[in-house]
């Protein structure tokens, strides 16, 4: 049993907790302000202590932290210089980005470092526990780490992807470009369903993309099918100028992945390149005509100014 103290009890931080909890360790204390947070702990976490940071950190043997990509070398560096970090003690952090440089801090103190990023999406409720079975987790670490990194995944129910120190971003932009933009194109594609009359978009979709994913992973490139890998000209045209009448803000996410299909659909030797150029000037004429969308609240993308939502 490891006496774990979490630092973020955001969607991942307390799932992990209430994972490793499940599986015999002690989660001493967690550190978590946003109400949001608060909520987490309280409904997956109940009884473990809430305390600051360094407390958090004070209080434990092996140090998680959970904390967004771009506050993580704030905490560590943080954590470091307060004294809350000692030899011995075991940090890791569950960044997709980051690799073992953002926890030197840690380390030149003796602590033993190690990044163990879940390629998982979280809800921040228990529905994700069922989940973690399979996972994989990205992992950087050292030769003193890479014993804990198998203990710690074994104990969640994953397997290890080893990831270099250098590939580490890498690594983490094809997680980020396959399943967070992902949910942006399904999103479009349900609402053009919604506009053309379908009463359950989710359901006509699901059958079409769990087939289309499911080719994807085993066949790659080969998996394509629809109007661009077969030259379709004219119904690529139809459906830009649907789209810019009734979704003018999808046509610029619908031009860029069909030009990216075209190309590599022209790699495979699927589609003639003479097609494709044809293809490719119907879909920069369609991007350079489109209108523009008006923007829907102050939390839109304007033009160059990015616009502040709430907490900014």
């Amino acid at each position: 049993m490891t006496r774990i103290g979490v630092v973020g009890a955001g969607r991942v931080g307390a799932v992990l907790a209430v994972a490793l909890r499940d599986r015999g360790h002690d989660i001493v204390s967690v550190a978590g302000e946003s109400s949001a947070s608060r909520t987490r702990i309280e409904t997956l976490l109940p009884g473990v202590p809430v305390a600051k940071p360094t407390a958090v950190s004070r209080s434990c043997d092996l140090l998680l932290l959970t904390v967004p990509d771009d506050m993580l070398s704030n905490v560590v560096t943080m954590l470091s210089a307060s004294g809350a970090i000692r030899a011995g003690q075991y940090v890791v952090h569950t960044s997709g980005k980051h690799g073992l440089a953002v926890l030197e801090p840690a380390a030149d103190l003796g602590a033993q470092v190690l990044a163990m990023h879940p390629a998982m999406t979280f809800t921040g409720t228990d529905v994700d526990l069922d989940r973690l079975a399979g996972c994989v987790y990205g992992v950087t670490a050292t030769l003193d780490t890479h014993e804990l990194a198998r203990t710690l995944v074994d104990d969640l129910g994953g397997s290890i992807a080893w990831v270099p120190e250098d590939r580490r971003t890498l690594y983490h932009a094809g997680l980020a470009h396959g399943a967070n933009h992902l949910v942006t194109l399904v999103t479009q594609a349900m609402e053009l369903l919604r506009a053309s009359g379908a009463e359950d978009p989710a359901a006509t979709l699901r059958p079409l993309l769990g087939a289309a994913l499911d080719n994807a992973l085993t066949y790659g490139s080969a998996a394509l099918t629809g109007p661009i890998v077969r030259g379709d000209v004219e119904t690529v045209r139809a459906h830009l100028a649907d789209i810019a009448t009734t979704a003018p803000d999808t046509v610029e996410s619908y031009v860029v992945m069909a030009r990216a299909t075209a190309n590599r659909a022209v790699l495979d030797g699927r589609l003639l390149p003479i097609r494709a150029a044809k293809l490719v000037g119907i879909l920069n004429d369609a991007l350079a005509t489109a209108p523009k969308a008006p923007a829907q609240d102050t939390g839109t993308i304007t033009g160059n100014r990015a616009a502040a939502g709430p907490g900014a």
